[in-house]
C-alpha cells in the first residue's frame, strides 16, 4: 500500500501533519475513508508497527480483535477493495461524505490589517 494508492481509493490521513513531517510510510500509518456508511459508521484503515498487514475497523486505533472488520496483506490490493465493498454492504451502503483533514498553507509571517 502507498499513500497515493490509499488516497486514490478515498482514504485520507487522520493525523494532522504535512507530508514533509510524516514518518516513513513503511513504519505505521492510519487513514479514514472519505464517506461514512449509511448507518453513520466510519471506516478506518491502519498499519500497526511490526505487522505485515493492514486492518480495517470502525475505530481509528483498534486494540481488541473484535474491533477489526478485516485484515489484509499490505500488497493485496484486490483484497482491500473487496473488504471495503463488504464493509459498506454490511452497513447499508455508502453514506454521506465526511470531512477530512486539509492542510493549511504555510505562512511565515502574520499579516497586519
Amino acid at each position: 500500500m502507498t499513500d497515493t494508492y490509499l488516497r486514490s481509493l478515498g482514504f485520507a490521513p487522520i493525523r494532522q501533519e504535512s507530508r514533509a513531517s510524516r514518518n516513513n510510510f513503511s513504519q505505521t500509518w492510519s487513514y479514514q475513508f472519505n464517506h461514512a456508511a449509511r448507518d453513520g459508521v466510519r471506516l478506518y484503515i491502519e498499519h500497526p508497527l511490526g505487522i505485515d498487514g493492514c486492518r480495517l475497523s470502525t475505530l481509528a486505533a483498534p486494540i481488541a480483535a473484535q474491533d477489526v472488520f478485516a485484515t489484509v496483506d499490505l500488497h493485496d490490493r484486490p483484497g482491500l477493495e473487496t473488504a471495503i465493498k463488504d464493509f459498506y454492504a454490511a452497513h447499508g451502503g455508502m453514506g454521506p461524505q465526511v470531512s477530512s483533514f486539509a492542510p493549511h498553507p504555510f505562512r511565515p509571517y502574520r499579516r497586519q490589517e
